[in-house]
């Protein structure tokens, strides 16, 4: 990029300018506060795989004192994207939204081209009814316990029917009288896992919330967001629409990555909450206590702490589960996931789940759950049996699940 006019016409719309003279660009104050939290920093040693090392790499390529080459789309490429830079940032660089441009700038120049299977599950992804169809002999390998790739966990998926029409047909039959929320379920879960969909609108409505699904909402764009591709702005004007249309109280969402860009979508013009946060505000019934000698092991997404910015899932909710439960070690550290970072760059999301992952190999309870509130998340924690790195037996559990007790039918 030479100028502003290069850049605006290389920038998608709505995404931030990149060019010599831009703040974000260089507003870092080179403190190093980063580093320690840098998930890539702290497992390769470089600091060009580290937020300030790769702003500092974008900054001199902005400025023409760097010329533009592999190294640094592949730098970029190692990031994962947890957002954990954030807020350890004394100047409150908005590293994720310098990301995503960077990842769109170097997809539109032709400097990096996301992989091919990636680019078909995106374009399946922007298309929610080919890719439920797509997704179905996977919906029923999963209710037969057959589980053909590392990063599938167990379950018991509704084969044909949606989580729309499930959910029009609870609310038909007991009527909550309670906040009227829009459930955005996803493009992967809906696909994929939408028992964890149709778990969430049981819980809700136990609960006495009324759940809409509007069955014109598309994918969120959180996949093309990672990839770099163009059509995230267009995902996201087809949900703004819709959602804004709902007449509701507000959106929630069971994926905490799939949450934070319909923030993005929705920019503040409706509410979009965390749907364990949500619980915790409004207050949730309390399931029986469970049996003394399952233990469940909370870790946190980073999307929800780092990127919705809260402190975690609510105690009262993790309490009302009826589990003797405690939070994981480096519970606020990433995983590993990313998005589709477990895909793209798979050596290197596992060597960040192993050492967060060591400790199930010796954890007390039985079973030993580990639980999370994000799909992704849920996927790469599996992935840590089926690759070897913990060897005792152990389930992966969404905490909307844990909630459900299955007597709202």
């Amino acid at each position: 990029m030479k100028d502003s006019e290069t850049s605006q016409q290389k920038s998608a719309p709505g995404l931030p300018v990149l060019d010599a003279s831009s703040a974000l660009l260089t507003s870092c104050v080179h403190c190093g506060f980063c580093l320690e939290v840098c998930p890539t920093y702290q497992q390769s040693g470089d600091e060009n795989n580290s937020p300030r090392g790769r702003l500092r790499l974008w900054r001199q390529e902005a400025q023409g004192r760097l010329e533009p080459d592999w190294w640094t789309v592949q730098y970029t490429q190692e990031c994962v994207g947890c957002l954990a830079c954030e807020p350890a940032c004394p100047a409150k660089v908005p590293y994720g939204e310098i990301l995503e441009e960077v990842r769109h700038q170097h997809v539109q120049q032709g400097r990096h081209l996301p992989p091919l299977p990636l680019r078909l599950a995106a374009w399946l992804a922007a298309r929610p009814g080919w890719f439920s169809f797509v997704a179905l002999p996977v919906r029923m390998l999963r209710r037969v316990g057959i589980l053909p790739h590392r990063l599938l966990f167990a379950g018991q998926p509704a084969v044909v029917e949606t989580t729309a029409a499930y959910a029009a047909r609870l609310m038909a039959r007991h009527r909550p009288t309670g906040p009227r929320v829009a459930l955005l379920t996803g493009c992967l879960m809906e696909a994929v896992f939408r028992e964890i969909n149709f778990a969430t609108v049981r819980v809700l409505i136990r609960n006495n919330v009324q759940v809409v699904v509007p069955e014109q909402q598309g994918c969120c764009g959180a996949m093309h967001e990672h990839l770099g591709l163009s059509s995230v702005q267009q995902l996201r004007e087809v949900n703004r629409q819709v959602f804004l249309a709902a007449d509701v109280d507000a959106v929630v969402a069971n994926s905490s990555g799939c949450g934070l860009s319909t923030m993005k979508t929705l920019g503040g013009r409706l509410p979009v909450r965390d749907v364990l946060d949500f619980l915790g505000e409004i207050g949730v019934q309390a399931n029986s206590p469970q049996p003394a000698k399952s233990r469940v092991y909370v870790d946190l997404p980073c999307h929800l702490v780092h990127g919705q910015k809260l402190p975690g899932i609510p105690q009262s909710v993790l309490d009302a589960t009826g589990y003797h439960w405690e939070l994981a070690p480096q519970a606020r550290d990433c995983c590993g996931s990313g998005g589709v970072y477990n895909l793209q760059q798979p050596e290197n999301a596992q060597q960040i789940l192993k050492h967060k992952s060591q400790f199930l190999n010796t954890a007390e309870g039985d079973p030993v759950i580990l639980a999370t509130s994000n799909h992704v998340c849920m996927m790469q924690w599996q992935s840590a049996g089926r690759c070897g790195l913990v060897q005792r037996s152990y389930q992966v559990r969404h905490v909307i699940q844990l909630l459900d007790t299955g007597e709202v039918t």
